[in-house]
């Protein structure tokens, strides 16, 4: 039951109060946030938070712990096992069997003991390596590698990161994605991720604390972890009486790798279609409620996920453009308009004018860094 998905934590203000979660789960309440371009400009993030805004850092084993047990509390039936195959029903309305290895240690098998559970639907909320999605059918997708590692600093260091994160992007810290420290309960989480170059990934690793070096130094790692992380939804996610949420669906937005609120998120909307599909369990459940719920997940979050995939292919192509990134970022209406969506899952109509002026700026940026890289080239040659 341990076996949560290690990196991330980062969980936006509107999932605490929209999944009730008691504020002891948040290790950390970020407020400050540092973001620094491959030259090591940095650039200070959090002036526009409001006093009771933040970005609340968890512990994925103490979140998951919690939610799993707040279910079984309200009625769920949990079983410690490994899902391997299911059985479609031979009749319309017939009933699926899940195959699994039920895992209890009051029996003594070390793999577990095979067993069968008939059931009316099937929901795949088991991560990036689904096996129900495998099962189904869904399709594969393109993910990237998240290598993180748990530093245990001193204290006088971790003071620092108190209610700050930080953010590195370079070639030298991820060729397509960014490095970072983000601070857990009393230690730092130091990682990074990366699609294209998955070979290369302890090397950029090595960047990243490099980088991060003066403020993590004397730190002991006291854990490594590695995970996939989607990089777009899978190509079918409904079939019959199955679907797919969460990482297993691909909801993890480009950018900034984020799925803990995608995951919840869309977990409740497909359970609250097939709670009003089958009229409270009065009737068998269809592929069209399960559609219902695709629906209007992708009515609310695709705008979302492209505006953050068009950022990704804009701005981390090459270091002048991560240059022009991180420059762009100083902005105010710049850092109101990331936090306002970040925070509250929604992407802000901005003001007019103030679109105009980004724009202008966003292109000087992207000027100024090209001409930077091409003057530096120049140095290098």
């Amino acid at each position: 039951m341990d076996n949560c998905k290690p990196c991330g934590g980062a969980i936006p203000l509107c999932m605490v109060s929209e999944f009730d979660l008691p504020l002891d789960l948040v290790d950390r309440k970020v407020r400050k946030m540092k973001m620094i371009s491959p030259s090591n400009v940095a650039v200070d993030i959090g002036r526009t938070l409001a006093p009771h805004e933040y970005i609340g850092m968890v512990r994925r084993e103490v979140l998951d712990a919690y939610l799993r047990s707040r279910a079984q509390d309200a009625g769920a039936e949990v079983v410690n096992g490994l899902f391997l195959r299911y059985e479609a029903p031979k009749e319309p309305n017939g009933s699926y069997v899940v195959h699994y290895n039920h895992y209890d240690s009051s029996n003594g098998k070390v793999g577990g003991e095979k067993r069968s559970l008939e059931v009316d639907a099937i929901v795949g909320a088991d991560g990036a390596n689904s096996r129900v999605a495998k099962d189904m059918g869904a399709g594969d997708y393109e993910y990237a590698i998240a290598f993180q590692e748990r530093v245990k600093i001193p204290d006088d260091k971790m003071a620092y990161y108190e209610e700050r994160a930080e953010m590195y992007v370079g070639d030298d810290v991820s060729p397509d994605f960014y490095g970072w420290v983000f601070p857990k309960c009393d230690h730092v989480a130091v990682g990074t991720g990366t699609v294209t170059h998955k070979a290369d990934i302890k090397k950029f690793q090595a960047a990243t604390r490099l980088r991060a070096k003066d403020k993590i130094e004397g730190g002991r790692i006291i854990r490594v972890e590695a995970h996939p992380i989607p990089e777009h939804p899978r190509p079918k996610r409904v079939a019959g009486r199955v679907t797919l949420v969460g990482d297993a669906a691909g909801y993890v937005t480009k950018c900034s790798g984020e799925g803990i609120y995608f995951a919840a998120k869309s977990g409740r909307m497909c359970a609250e279609a097939i709670v009003a599909g089958s009229t409270n369990g009065t009737r068998m459940v269809e592929e069209s409620d399960m559609r219902k719920y695709l629906a209007e997940f992708d009515r609310l979050y695709w705008p979302t996920y492209k505006v953050l995939d068009i950022l990704q292919k804009v701005f981390y192509r090459s270091n002048a453009a991560r240059e022009a990134f991180v420059e762009m970022c100083a902005d105010d209406y710049v850092q109101k308009m990331t936090f306002d969506s970040y925070l509250y899952k929604r992407v802000v109509p901005g003001n007019p004018l103030d679109d105009i002026k980004l724009a202008v700026n966003t292109i000087g940026s992207l000027v100024r860094a090209t001409a930077l890289r091409r003057e530096m080239d120049k140095v290098t040659l």
